[in-house]
């Protein structure tokens, strides 16, 4: 079965976002910063002629862990992208495993490498609120 019409023949992407305690924004606020992330991954994908099929949000996760392979094995994602790789190690358990099991699924596993944001002490405080107050509907607009 092939790929969702909507999608046709392009390349399609599972973005990789590390989900870092709201405490750790002082020390690395791109780290936490999830929605920057995943923009990066969307701005390297779409450089390519690429399609984010899925943006995945982790800490810590194993390598075989389901949330990571479900599309691939659904025939959904080609490709996992991460915007750098200090990323790639905050979302992952073992970078060295994951990447095993990437090339033994023959799914490559690529790093975006753009220009990080410069975080101000007001993008750090917009930050702070869209994760401090999800419940409250802010969506840090």
């Amino acid at each position: 079965m092939g790929a969702p019409d909507e999608v046709g023949d392009a390349v399609r992407v599972a973005a990789i976002a590390s989900l870092t305690p709201l405490e750790e924004l002082d020390a690395d606020p791109f780290l936490v910063d999830s929605r920057s992330q995943h923009a990066m991954c969307a701005r390297w994908a779409a450089e390519r002629g690429y399609v984010i099929t899925r943006e995945l949000l982790v800490h810590g996760v194993r390598s075989d862990h389901e949330i990571l392979w479900a599309d691939v094995d659904a025939g959904l994602v080609d490709v996992f992208v991460v915007p750098c790789d200090r990323v790639l190690r905050a979302a992952l358990r073992s970078v060295d495993a994951f990447s095993a099991e990437c090339v033994r699924r023959g799914v490559r596993l690529e790093t975006a490498g753009l220009a990080e944001p410069l975080y101000s002490a007001e993008m750090k405080a917009r930050v702070h609120r869209r994760l401090s107050m999800p419940t409250a509907g802010y969506d840090g607009c």
